[in-house]
């Protein structure tokens, strides 16, 4: 089975961005959204993939990635994809033997800023920087697949 195993963080302030070494403007929507899996769409540039993932224990769930056509991924963002598609740009940081990926969102979740770290076991030790803020692996609230049915925006006063 192919895994999926990452720590999600919000972020503090941006002394990430000197160290960041790509950036990547990013659209993704669902074609499925149920508690148990969710399969999506994401167009980034001039690649694009579908990919399908499971529900997960903690930080680790299970996750299928394929690249489709960019042009097959803007038609199914436009027509096929349920609730709002998530706009976003994407930071790559190296950092401690990992490498950060930032996301600053856009749109409907303008204000949003989260770093996640994908890790090749759960027992991995990660070395946090000092941008990091409180960790919010657990917290279903900050999924992306959530986000887009209920934005950033639309939340509480936080």
């Amino acid at each position: 089975m192919k895994q999926e195993i990452e720590r999600k963080f919000l972020v503090r302030d941006d002394a990430w961005r000197s160290a960041a070494v790509s950036e990547a403007h990013m659209r993704q929507g669902y074609l499925c959204l149920e508690p148990a899996r969710t399969v999506r769409v994401r167009l980034a540039g001039d690649q694009a993939w579908l990919t399908i993932k499971g529900i997960g224990d903690g930080m680790a769930r299970a996750e299928y990635e394929y690249p489709i056509p960019p042009a097959d991924a803007a038609d199914l963002l436009e027509r096929l994809c349920h609730s709002s598609v998530i706009d976003k740009t994407r930071y790559r940081i190296p950092y401690g033997g990992l490498v950060f990926e930032v996301d600053i969102f856009h749109g409907a979740n303008e204000g949003l800023v989260l770093a996640e770290v994908e890790l090749p076991a759960t027992d991995t030790v990660v070395e946090k920087p000092d941008w990091l803020g409180d960790e919010v692996t657990g917290d279903p609230r900050y999924f992306n697949a959530y986000l887009a049915r209920h934005p950033y925006s639309t939340w509480p006063a936080r």
